[in-house]
């Protein structure tokens, strides 16, 4: 019987979840900390909101007309953006970091086990095939594309929003890597035309929201159309030599629902993997914050 995982990666030197609960998290990105909105942490904080006011060096609110945007009550040290580095599983990644009007930063820790996992993934598959091709569809700041980059494949990094491109290719440059090929646009347009086209990538990652906009304002709603996109990443990728990855980060979404789309889709996958993410706050409370499904040929 297959055993749904939880994978909760460790902290490493600059990241730290620090208390959650009362609907938000208390977080240190490098030298400074975030409290910010979290709708999963149902539960009571640990420590108290005097605490965790006065160890945050910047507070996210929410705009009560439009709950989605908010601002930042900054105090004077904190500095914006910032920068931090991921050094773990053969990885020297560095990621700049800004307080953005949607309470993201430009970072999800909760993704640093799947980038050790690309990482030795594509190492293992340099032993068969000479450059393995990757394809990073919803691929935001690139965590996943500097990892598949920097263990040697040749990266394509699709986003439907030019500014997060931008971002991303700066967290290339301040990793010291280059070559990565960037794609501005639908990730569903994208696949369409490269299974016309008959290309074949070695790896797969998708991150894809819950709703979502093209440049050309293609409408993305997860449920209508994870199903094609899934069936078309089934023809790209490799029938010999390959790894694939899915998270999804919408409420109420199941990872038995990826293994029903997966078993549907692809049949009987080697090595599969699939279960939740989560990161452990300092107090053991246990923060769920997705769900994955992965599998590969090595």
């Amino acid at each position: 019987m297959a055993t749904i995982q939880i994978i909760a990666p460790e902290f490493w030197e600059e990241y730290e979840l620090i208390d959650t609960g009362g609907f938000q998290k208390l977080e240190r990105f490098g030298q400074f900390i975030l409290s910010r909105p979290e709708p999963q942490a149902i539960w009571d904080k640990s420590l108290s909101d005097q605490e965790w006011e006065r160890q945050a060096h910047a507070i996210f609110r929410r705009d009560r007309q439009s709950p989605e945007r908010g601002d930042w009550q900054i105090k004077p040290d904190m500095r914006d953006p910032w920068y931090v580095t991921f050094r773990q599983k053969g990885l020297n990644l560095k990621f700049k970091l800004a307080l953005t009007t949607f309470k993201h930063v430009g970072l999800f820790p909760e993704q640093s086990d799947n980038w050790g996992y690309i990482y030795d993934k594509i190492k293992r598959l340099a032993q068969r095939v000479e450059r393995p091709k990757v394809l990073n569809l919803f691929a935001y700041t690139g965590g996943a594309s500097l990892a598949a980059r920097q263990a040697g494949a040749d990266v394509t990094h699709v986003d439907a929003v030019k500014p997060v491109i931008s971002w991303a290719r700066e967290n290339m440059d301040h990793s010291e890597l280059d070559n990565i090929r960037w794609v501005v646009e639908d990730a569903v347009k994208f696949v369409r035309r490269e299974v016309r086209r008959g290309n074949k990538y070695n790896g797969i990652i998708l991150d894809p929201p819950a709703y979502g906009r093209g440049p050309d304002g293609e409408k993305w709603v997860l449920e209508e159309h994870l199903t094609g996109l899934l069936t078309s990443c089934a023809d790209l990728l490799d029938q010999e030599d390959f790894f694939f990855i899915i998270n999804l980060y919408s409420l109420g979404f199941s990872s038995i629902l990826l293994d029903n789309l997966i078993g549907q889709l692809y049949g009987d996958v080697p090595n599969a993997e699939w279960g939740e993410l989560a990161v452990n706050d300092s107090f053991q409370k246990r923060l769920p914050l997705g769900v994955f499904y992965r599998f590969a040929s090595v």
